[in-house]
């Protein structure tokens, strides 16, 4: 699989900073926010097809990680034996082309979406309810295991301590991913919320560490529907966000048999689902 230098995730803009009857011109950090088209390759009938898949708005950087996040959290791909590499387009950083293995041909032809997400709902382009549905290759593969409440506490310092782009610009979602011990394993950020978590499970397929039964998986602001269909995909049983979770992020991921938690502070939290998990 090949591989380039990602651009920068970070950009510095001159703006009036207004305080009481004060003003100062200064130089503020901002998140990058830039289109990124998925486009596919395989082979269908013989012959070598190619076609776009979405373009999202997205904070450049993981940009491979995000496009096999994404594939695979739409259910068009269900591990990773079936990309063949992941590249990006010449003289174009915004466009990223997976190439499938030969004997893998995707099944588009129940693909409802657009073209287009934007960077506060990766469901926008679906074009009928029932496309917003998917369904994961881990549904049957439930753990019978159990989480000690104390070691969700210190999760939340975890996050901010690890969450270096969002330090800078105060713009940016993050996902993290905790083994059951508590212990830190990875986080990635995004302008979006659903290419944050994109992002951190197309690096866990990209490594073969699917599915993730046994991991803490933490938001850093709200659980909704895309999120908690995100964790069910790549078999994730424990949810934690720090903010609050909608209904339907709720009653997925009670059917999905999710632990599903809120409003995780430092000493205090909400179990919505799930509760027999937390000891």
């Amino acid at each position: 699989m090949t591989f380039k230098m990602e651009t920068s995730s970070i950009t510095s803009h001159k703006i009036i900073r207004v305080s009481g009857h004060d003003a100062e011109e200064l130089d503020d950090q901002l998140a990058v926010e830039e289109p990124l088209e998925i486009q596919i390759a395989f082979q269908s009938g013989g012959r070598k097809e190619r076609k776009s898949i979405s373009v999202t708005m997205r904070t450049p950087g993981n940009d491979h990680e995000l496009a096999a996040g994404f594939l695979f959290t739409e259910g068009i791909i269900h591990s990773r034996s079936q990309i063949a590499g992941i590249a990006n387009t010449p003289l174009d950083e915004n466009r990223v082309i997976v190439t499938f293995s030969d004997s893998f041909e995707p099944k588009l032809g129940s693909l409802e979406r657009n073209f287009y997400t934007t960077s506060s709902c990766g469901v926008c382009g679906k074009a009928s309810i029932d496309a917003i549905k998917t369904r994961s290759v881990y549904a049957n593969a439930q753990e019978n295991w159990f989480l000690e409440k104390g070691l969700l506490y210190p999760l939340t310092d975890q996050i901010t301590r690890h969450q270096n782009t969002f330090e800078t610009t105060g713009g940016l979602h993050a996902s993290a991913l905790f083994d059951i011990s508590g212990q830190f394993l990875m986080l990635r950020e995004d302008v979006g919320r659903h290419n944050a978590l994109d992002k951190l499970i197309g690096a866990a397929l990209l490594a073969d560490q699917l599915p993730l039964g046994k991991h803490i998986l933490l938001l850093s602001g709200r659980a909704s529907f895309e999120l908690i269909q995100k964790a069910a995909m790549a078999g994730i049983q424990i949810v934690a966000a720090i903010g609050a979770p909608s209904s339907l992020a709720v009653q997925l991921a009670e059917e999905s048999g999710i632990t599903l938690i809120g409003f995780l502070k430092k000493d205090k939290f909400n179990i919505y689902t799930g509760h027999h998990r937390i000891l």
